[in-house]
């Protein structure tokens, strides 16, 4: 009986919540019937040792209830209430208070709130005991009349009792809790080593189906090639082209659930060697166009001259990272072009990245669907791209093995209009060599690449160890043109025997066969007795091509590494390198023996910037300053009585003012909508990576902020600042964020800086009467209407991104503006004297040269630039405004 409560309390499966719940309250319940004999031997009254009992009783029905209906938190307070509120304070008062067991019960509480409650609740519960505890000791020192008093000796006795059954019963919890936990702790550790030996086994299948796969495809590929060599007809050719590219494609497919498993587990390792990224280029454009080619695509390449021609990384999942990008954007475009770009990034911890970006004209991606694109086995849109082929691996692929490496991929896209990825790899540069000029004229069929043997080595000897005969077969094919001596062996048993007979040069080793395995038989070979070739190059060939069997041959000694399937080039590069340099006689200089394509890449658009800024119309910005740093100005509306009109585009100023002088039309100005917004987006981000975005502030009418804001969501690289400013104080700022990202600032950086630069920048105007604000609605036609009157011309300023009236100046235009530019360049001593804007509204060449001087008779700006205001703009300002626009120095 005993043994079955035992169990029933550590029953692994239940929770160890459930668990630890159960055991401190069985044990705690036993304790604090202690107190009920506590009381009996101090004499209470039978009244209140029923309504101990009947607390006691309520907390073990309280948790019945909990384990039964699964209510661990709730049960648990209830009894934590039952302890803290009631049963202590009872007991103490009526056990003798300080001369009784009582305080060892407040401490025995507060272990049993710890164990049952957890959070903020344990917090709550911890504080309520040392509150109540702290109640009942000062009521009992000022009303010692509620203490029911007990003898001497029976206080000792209940105080020692209690005491005794305390230490006990902490001794009990912690015991079964630390058996508890060990028991835990040792099923844990059985099902990681289950998972454990699962993994092992599940990349041990991968493995071996990699190999098994490989190898059928390396004859295809093998005998493809020979294809190829031959003197066929153009349509031979391209079939053979078009097999060379799917037979590629499905190692792709291949290696992409291979590599799952490993980055699920945790096993996935880099494998990082020099390259060249006009070689990792070359097959991948290859396979890519082929596929582009067959749906009636474009397939543009641009490749910025800066790129190094040789970084240190891997290559192998640089290539899979693109393949799956590229592939997808083909295969989800139904017309159009697709289109690669690489460029370089910023160095950072001695490494450059190197930024790869893919653009399409396919369907793009919902906005709804964009958080769950890099999601394994997750199609976005599936009704849709149903009959669409693919696996939902790769971009899951994507996203991990991009973060394995330490870089970054964001995603732009709108629905129905195209998708942008710009996926950000970091490398280290290998010299100084850049890529250069890569940038030739597509041609618009495939190119019929004449084979030429690169060398020929009569005199070398070349022993080719596979127990796959076709393997064997296409080995030699491929190598015939060298002219070198070839024999095989079909097994590790065979190449020992034909060791001890001849010397061979170099020896390809294939690693997984029946019998003696290829590690085992390079073993031999080195410590053969009277063997020949003990000093020989042996080349793994594998079809292992996971970073762990590279690691596992570099181990081993191998002098090479040849991955299934391999082409002839790859085979010849390798033997060549492993030869004895007299016994080889090329038939091409190394110089010129550069990368080839098959097709030539295309150059149709410009390098993208990394960061492009964007504003509004409203920014007020002279078109030199525009041209000069490449900024692209989304326009705001303007709505008259004769139609809606692109500010800055479809109207000017001169004749906006013109129209409303003769009509008394209300004018109103609107900001881009959320569609017109996403085009300008997606158009601006063909041309850069990312984009910063400036608008008006957004808390003054017709913002464009939140309408920005809403479609930049569809997109990764789009960051939207609210500039707190309009006109030019707008302007200011995006021109601060211009020369930053001149700096090579990153988005972060540069939105920090605007955002802490808002403060800086002051705006202001002076108008000659409020009559534009009030046809606006921006004001009431009464103060309007007074402020005409009077002769009064008020100044419209900027403060907490609201356009307010600020001071009113009397007297003549001249007059007035006088005071109007003494008291905006009051503090010139805090200018920064770099930048002024003049923006205005109706003023002829005679007057803004007035302003000017003015100006420099208090302070000389570096640039002083006269700019016209948008319409937008000047439809609540009317004519004759003009505002100084400037920024105060930061004091960094």
């Amino acid at each position: 009986m005993k043994k079955g409560w035992f169990n029933f309390i550590i029953d692994e499966k239940k929770s160890i919540e459930e668990r630890l719940f159960i055991i401190t309250l069985v044990v705690s319940a036993v304790s604090f019937s202690v107190i009920i004999i506590s009381n009996l031997i101090a004499g209470t009254t039978g009244a209140d040792i029923a309504v101990i009992s009947a607390l006691i009783l309520l907390m073990g029905l309280t948790a019945l209830w909990a384990i039964r209906k699964k209510h661990i938190k709730a049960g648990g307070a209830i009894a934590s209430t039952l302890v803290v509120f009631c049963l202590l304070p009872y007991t103490y008062f009526t056990s003798g208070a300080v001369f009784g067991g009582a305080p060892c019960w407040f401490i025995f509480a507060g272990l049993f709130v710890s164990l049952i409650m957890s959070g903020k609740s344990r917090v709550f519960f911890l504080v309520a005991d040392l509150i109540v505890a702290g109640a009942c000791y000062v009521v009992a020192y000022t009303k010692p009349e509620l203490v029911r008093t007990t003898r001497t000796l029976t206080a000792y006795i209940c105080s020692y009792t209690a005491l005794a059954f305390i230490c006990i019963a902490i001794g009990v919890i912690l015991s079964i809790e630390i058996l508890i936990y060990k028991k835990e702790s040792e099923r844990n550790e059985k099902q990681r080593k289950e998972i454990a030996a699962l993994n092992d086994a599940q990349n041990r299948f991968f493995s071996s189906m990699s190999h098994e796969i490989r190898t059928p495809i390396n004859t295809i590929i093998g005998l493809n090639e020979m294809i190829l060599r031959e003197d066929v007809s153009d349509e031979v050719a391209e079939d053979a082209a078009n097999i060379r590219a799917a037979s590629k494609m499905l190692l792709h497919l291949i290696n992409d659930i291979l590599d799952m498993g490993k980055l699920e587990s945790g096993n996935m390792q880099l494998s990082c060697v020099p390259y060249r990224i006009g070689d990792m280029l070359s097959e991948l454009v290859n396979m890519i166009w082929i596929r582009a080619k067959d749906k009636g695509l474009e397939f543009n390449v641009n490749v910025s001259p800066d790129v190094p021609a040789q970084v240190i990384g891997d290559d192998v999942r640089v290539k899979q990272i693109l393949i799956n990008i590229l592939n997808n954007a083909v295969k989800y475009t139904r017309e159009g072009s697709v289109s690669l770009s690489i460029q370089c990034g910023k160095m950072k911890d001695d490494k450059l990245s190197i930024i790869y970006t893919i653009s399409d004209t396919g369907m793009g991606i919902k906005k709804e669907n964009l958080p769950y694109l890099f999601d394994a086995f997750k199609r976005v849109d599936e009704d849709k791209n149903r009959h669409i082929e693919g696996t939902g691996l790769g971009l899951s692929i994507v996203r991990q093995l991009v973060d394995l490496m330490g870089g970054e991929v964001t995603v732009n896209s709108i629905y129905t209009q195209g998708t942008t990825f710009v996926i950000e790899i970091p490398q280290v540069v290998s010299g100084s060599e850049t890529v250069g000029d890569l940038n030739l004229e597509k041609k618009h069929k495939i190119m019929r690449e004449a084979y030429y043997s690169r060398f020929e080595a009569p005199d070398a000897s070349v022993l080719v160890v596979d127990d796959n005969a076709s393997n064997l077969m296409v080995c030699k094919k491929l190598l015939r043109d060298t002219k070198v001596s070839i024999d095989t062996a079909s097994s590790g048993e065979d190449a020992l025997r034909l060791t001890t007979e001849k010397f061979y040069h170099v020896i390809f080793m294939d690693h997984m066969m029946p019998g003696m395995d290829g590690i085992e038989c390079h073993r031999r070979i080195l410590t053969q007795k009277g063997g020949k070739c003990s000093g020989s190059k042996i080349i793994s060939f594998t079809a292992n091509a996971d970073a762990e069997s590279r690691a596992l041959y570099e181990r081993e000694g191998f002098d090479g590494f040849l991955i299934k399937p391999v082409d002839g080039k790859s085979l010849e590069k390798e033997l060549a390198r492993n030869l004895p340099r007299e016994l080889v006689h090329y038939s091409v200089d190394d110089d010129n023996d550069v990368l080839e394509e098959s097709m030539a890449w295309i150059n149709t658009e410009q390098n993208k910037r990394l960061i492009a800024i964007t504003t509004e119309s409203t920014a007020d910005l002279p078109i030199e300053l525009l041209e000069q740093y490449d900024i692209a100005e989304i326009p705001h509306l303007v709505s008259t009585g004769e139609g809606v009109f692109r500010d800055s585009i479809d109207l000017d100023t001169k004749g906006l003012i013109a129209y409303m002088s003769k009509n008394n039309d209300r004018i109103e100005t609107h900001a881009p909508d959320v569609a017109a917004s996403e085009a300008f987006f997606a158009e601006q981000l063909s041309r850069a990576n990312s984009i910063i975005h400036i608008t008006l502030s957004k808390d003054i009418e017709n913002s464009g902020f939140a309408s920005a804001q809403e479609a930049a969501a569809s997109f990764n690289n789009v960051t939207v600042i609210e500039s707190g400013h309009l006109s030019s104080g707008q302007g200011l700022q995006v021109l601060e964020a211009c020369r930053l990202a001149q700096q090579g600032k990153t988005v972060s950086e540069i939105t920090g800086a605007v955002k802490k630069g808002k403060e800086l920048v002051q705006t202001s105007f002076i108008v000659d009467n409020l009559d534009y604000l009030s046809r606006a609605g921006q004001v009431s036609p009464r103060i309007a209407r007074l402020t005409k009157t009077l002769s009064l011309r008020p100044t419209l300023v900027m403060k907490k991104g609201r356009m307010t009236v600020g001071r009113v100046f009397f007297g003549s235009r001249q007059k007035a503006w006088k005071k109007y530019i003494k008291h905006a360049l009051a503090v010139k001593s805090h200018i920064d004297t770099h930048m002024l804007f003049i923006t205005y509204t109706s003023l002829n060449r005679e007057e803004l040269e007035y302003i000017k001087e003015e100006v420099e008779k208090i302070i000389h700006f570096e640039n002083v630039y006269f700019q016209k205001a948008a319409p937008s703009v000047s439809v609540n300002s009317g004519p004759n405004t003009f505002g100084l626009l400037y920024s105060f120095r930061s004091d960094e």
